[in-house]
């Protein structure tokens, strides 16, 4: 459990066309991903995140799962309280 401060969230400009993509095609998950957002901002480390580390040429990255299919890759810096949103999309989509 991480002490009682909300993380700061930052978009890049690529996260946010990705999502806009993303959203139009599964307009359904808009309320997941809301929840998703809220709680990364309260606890990152929450397990039902499935917050985990990225390995290759994601290696620094993490990402936290959306549904069984769908993924958020990001930047988690906990020393900045920042939570750095980059990508959205299935896993293979994020992962490429």
């Amino acid at each position: 459990m991480m002490p009682n401060r909300t993380f700061s969230l930052v978009t890049t400009l690529t996260f946010l066309r990705r999502s806009r993509k993303f959203f139009k095609k599964h307009p359904d998950l808009k309320t997941k991903f809301a929840e998703i957002i809220e709680d990364l901002r309260q606890d990152p480390l929450q397990p039902h995140l499935k917050l985990h580390p990225l390995k290759g040429k994601l290696t620094g990255l993490h990402a936290v799962s959306l549904t069984y299919s769908f993924r958020i890759t990001l930047t988690l810096r906990i020393t900045e309280y920042e939570i750095i949103l980059l990508d959205i999309g299935s896993h293979e989509e994020v992962y490429k």
